[in-house]
C-alpha cells in the first residue's frame, strides 16, 4: 500500500496546490510551488520503485459512475511519464514567482495557479488510469483547465481567438477518444477497463475503426500534423510557465495513449506503423519550415514542438512496424527512442519556454526583430537558452542527442532487403529535420541574442531575477547530466519499452558507450578550439584596411528574422503561402521601409477557418426556425420522432 499512498498523496497535493492562494493571497505563491515540489517527490518515489525496483502496482475502488471504475495501475510505461509530470510543474511554479507574480497579476496569479494545480493533477491521474470513463474523466479536466490557462489574459482578442480554438480541438478530441473507447468496450463485452486486446483485432474493421478514432483523438492533443491547429495559438497566447507546461507534458499525453495502444496491440497491421512513419516525416518538415518565418519567438517555439513529436511518431512508426513484423528488437529501439526523446523534450522544451519568457519579462516583447543584443545585458539567460538550443537541435553532450540515436539504430536496423522503406524514411526526415532545427534555433539565437539592440526594449533589458533562472539552470543541467550520463536510464528504459515489445528479456546495449561518445565530443571541441586558437597566435602584421567609413556595428546592417530565413522559406512557399510585405521605393528621397514575410498555417487558415466561417453564416440563415414559441419547438421533436420511427422501419 505503499506506493499507491504516494502517488495519491501527489494527486493530492498537485490538485489541491492553488488552493491556499484563493484563501490567502500573499503566501499562495510560495505555498504552491512547496506543494507542488512535494507531489514531485512523491511521484519521483513511485516512479523510481516500479522503474529500478521493478515494483509494479494497482488500487481499484467502486465508482457509481455506469461501466466506470477508479481503477488504477501503476506500469513501467505510465511510470516513466510520471517523472517529469511531478517534477517539471514544481520547478515552473517556483519560476512563476518571479514570471507571474502576486504584485504585477493581483487578479489572475491566484486563479492560473489554481488551474496550473489542477491541470498537474489530471496529468499525474492519466499515467495510471486504467479504466477508460477515469481516463476520459481526468483529459477533460486537463483539456478544459488548459483552456482556463490560455485565456487568462482575456481582455486580448487573440487570446480568446486561441483560447476558442484550443477548446473546440480538446472537445473534439474528446469525443473521438470517447467513440475509439466505445468500440474497444463492445469488443470486451461492455467492459470499458483498459488493457490488452485479443489477437487478431486489430486487423478487423473494428479494430481499424478503433485505431484510427483513438489515433485522431490522442493526434489532436499531442499537436500532430493534421491535426496541429489549436497549438501555435494556444502556445504563443499563454504565459510562458503555462506555454512549457502545455508543451512539456501536455502533448505528452496523446504520446502516451498511442504507446497504450502500441502495448496493449499483439498484432497490429503493418499499414499502422506506415501511416504513423509517414505523418512524422511530413509534419516534422512542414513544422520547421513553418518555425523558420515565425517573428514571434514563442510561436516559433510552438512549431518546433511540433517537429518534436513528430520525432516520437518516426519512434512508433518503427515500434509499431516491429511488432507487425514479429521483430522485438526493432519494437524496443523504437519504442526507447520514442520514450528517451519524449522524456528529454519535457525537460529542454519547458527551459526554451522558461527562456522566452525570460526574454518578455526583460523586454516586453516576444518579437523577435525588434530584439537583439541581449546576450551582454541578460547573459545568463543567453547561456541557459543557448543549452536549450543545443539540446533540442540533438546536439551533443546534451540530452536531445541520446534520444534521437536510439531512432537512428532502429532506423539501420530495418534496413533489410525486403523493408528498407522502414528504414530509409525514418533516416531521410531525421536529417531533413535535424538540419532545419538547427537553421531555426541557430536563426533565434542569433537574432534575440547577438548583435546589436534593434529597437529601445533590447537596449534596456535587464537580467531576470534569481527566482526564474533557478529552476532553468536545473532543467539545464538535467539535460546535461542525461546526455553525458544515459545509462543512467537504461534500466528505466528497459522496463518501460520491454512493455512495449511484449519482451522483457530484451535489453538495450550501447548506452554506456553512448556516454562515452558524447563526453569525448564535449572535451574534444574546447580541446579542437584551444589548439586552433594557439595556432592563431602567430606573429603576424597587421594595418587598418579601407572600411568604407564603417566605424561601429548597427542594427541597420544586421540579418532581420524575416532576412536570415528567407532562402529556406522560399524553398517552401508553395505549401506555406507566406504573407510578404516588401518596401516600395519611390523618389530621390525614398520612405524608409523593411521587408517582412509572415507564413500562414494553410490548414488553419486556408481550410478550417473558411470552413467555419461559412458554417457560421449558414447557422445565420437559419435563426429563423428559432421562433422562441413552445409549440413550435415540440413539433420539431414531433418530426424528428417520426423521422427517426421511419428510418428504423426502412
Amino acid at each position: 500500500m505503499l506506493l499507491p499512498g504516494l502517488f495519491f498523496s501527489a494527486l493530492i497535493l498537485a490538485a489541491l496546490s492553488g488552493v491556499p492562494g484563493l484563501l490567502s493571497r500573499g503566501s499562495g505563491g510560495r505555498t504552491a510551488s512547496w506543494m507542488l515540489a512535494g507531489a514531485g517527490l512523491c511521484g519521483l518515489a513511485v516512479a523510481g520503485a516500479v522503474l529500478y525496483g521493478g515494483h509494479p502496482w494497482q488500487a481499484e475502488m467502486p465508482w457509481a459512475l455506469p461501466g466506470a471504475r477508479l481503477r488504477f495501475q501503476g506500469d513501467a510505461l505510465g511510470s516513466f511519464l510520471l517523472a517529469p509530470v511531478t517534477l517539471v510543474p514544481a520547478l515552473l511554479s517556483f519560476y512563476s514567482e518571479g514570471y507571474w507574480s502576486d504584485e504585477v497579476h493581483a487578479h489572475t496569479a491566484p486563479r492560473l495557479r489554481f488551474f496550473f494545480g489542477l491541470a498537474t493533477g489530471s496529468m499525474i491521474l492519466l499515467t495510471a488510469a486504467a479504466n477508460a470513463m477515469l481516463f476520459l474523466f481526468a483529459w477533460e479536466v486537463m483539456a478544459f483547465m488548459a483552456f482556463l490557462m490560455v485565456c487568462i489574459s482575456d481582455q486580448d482578442a487573440a487570446v480568446r481567438e486561441a483560447g476558442w480554438v484550443n477548446l473546440v480541438a480538446a472537445h473534439t478530441g474528446a469525443l473521438l477518444l470517447f467513440a475509439g473507447f466505445s468500440v474497444l468496450a463492445w469488443r470486451n463485452g461492455g467492459s470499458f477497463d483498459l488493457g490488452p486486446l485479443p489477437a487478431g483485432f486489430a486487423a478487423s474493421p473494428a479494430g481499424t475503426a478503433a485505431f484510427l478514432l483513438l489515433l485522431a483523438g490522442f493526434g489532436l492533443k499531442a499537436g500532430i500534423g493534421p491535426f496541429h491547429v489549436w497549438l501555435p495559438g494556444a502556445h504563443a497566447a499563454a504565459p510562458s510557465h503555462v506555454s512549457a507546461l502545455l508543451s512539456g507534458l501536455l502533448l505528452k499525453m496523446g504520446i502516451l495513449g498511442l504507446l497504450r495502444i502500441l502495448a496493449w496491440t499483439p498484432d497490429p497491421p503493418l499499414w499502422w506503423a506506415g501511416l504513423l512513419t509517414g505523418m512524422g516525416a511530413a509534419s516534422g518538415i512542414l513544422a520547421l519550415a513553418s518555425a523558420l518565418g515565425q517573428r514571434d519567438l514563442k510561436r516559433m517555439l510552438a512549431y518546433s514542438s511540433i517537429e518534436n513529436v513528430s520525432i516520437m511518431f518516426l519512434g512508433l512508426g518503427l515500434a509499431f512496424a516491429g511488432k507487425a513484423k514479429g521483430l522485438p528488437v526493432l519494437t524496443l529501439l523504437g519504442g526507447a527512442g520514442a520514450l528517451l526523446h519524449l522524456l528529454n523534450h519535457s525537460l529542454f522544451k519547458p527551459l526554451l519556454f522558461m527562456g522566452a519568457g525570460s526574454v518578455m519579462h526583460a523586454t516586453g516583447t516576444r518579437d523577435m526583430e525588434r530584439l537583439g543584443g541581449l546576450a551582454k545585458r541578460m547573459p545568463r539567460t543567453a547561456l541557459l537558452f543557448l543549452a536549450g538550443a543545443a539540446a533540442i537541435c540533438g546536439l551533443p553532450p546534451l540530452n536531445g542527442f541520446a534520444g534521437e540515436w536510439l531512432i537512428y539504430l532502429g532506423s539501420l536496423r530495418a534496413l533489410e532487403p525486403r523493408g528498407w522503406i522502414w528504414g530509409v524514411v525514418p533516416l531521410a526526415a531525421l536529417a531533413v529535420i535535424g538540419a532545419l532545427a538547427v537553421a531555426v534555433f541557430t536563426r533565434a539565437y542569433g537574432v534575440v541574442f547577438l548583435g546589436e539592440p534593434r529597437t529601445e526594449a533590447g537596449a534596456h533589458a535587464h537580467e531576470s531575477p534569481p527566482a526564474m533562472l533557478r529552476p532553468m539552470g536545473i532543467l539545464a543541467c538535467l539535460c546535461a547530466l542525461i546526455g553525458l550520463c544515459p545509462w543512467l536510464l537504461a534500466p528505466a528504459l528497459n522496463r518501460a519499452a520491454g512493455e512495449l515489445s511484449g519482451d522483457p528479456a530484451l535489453r538495450l546495449g550501447g548506452l554506456a558507450n553512448l556516454g562515452a561518445l558524447t563526453l569525448i565530443a564535449a572535451l574534444g571541441v574546447p580541446a579542437f578550439a584551444a589548439l586552433w586558437l594557439r595556432l592563431r597566435r602567430a606573429p603576424s602584421r597587421s594595418a587598418g584596411t579601407w572600411d568604407c567609413g564603417y566605424a561601429v556595428p548597427t542594427a541597420r546592417i544586421q540579418y532581420t528574422a524575416s532576412g536570415f530565413a528567407q532562402m529556406l522559406t522560399d524553398a517552401f512557399r508553395w505549401v506555406l503561402l507566406p504573407h510578404e510585405r516588401r518596401p516600395r521605393i519611390q523618389g530621390l528621397n525614398p520612405r524608409p521601409g523593411r521587408f517582412s514575410v509572415q507564413p500562414s498555417d494553410p490548414l488553419l487558415d486556408r481550410a478550417l477557418a473558411p470552413l467555419f466561417l461559412g458554417a457560421a453564416r449558414l447557422a445565420n440563415m437559419l435563426r429563423f426556425l428559432q421562433s422562441g414559441h413552445l409549440s413550435i419547438y415540440l413539433v420539431y421533436v414531433v418530426l424528428i420522432l417520426v423521422a427517426l420511427f421511419t428510418w428504423t422501419l426502412a
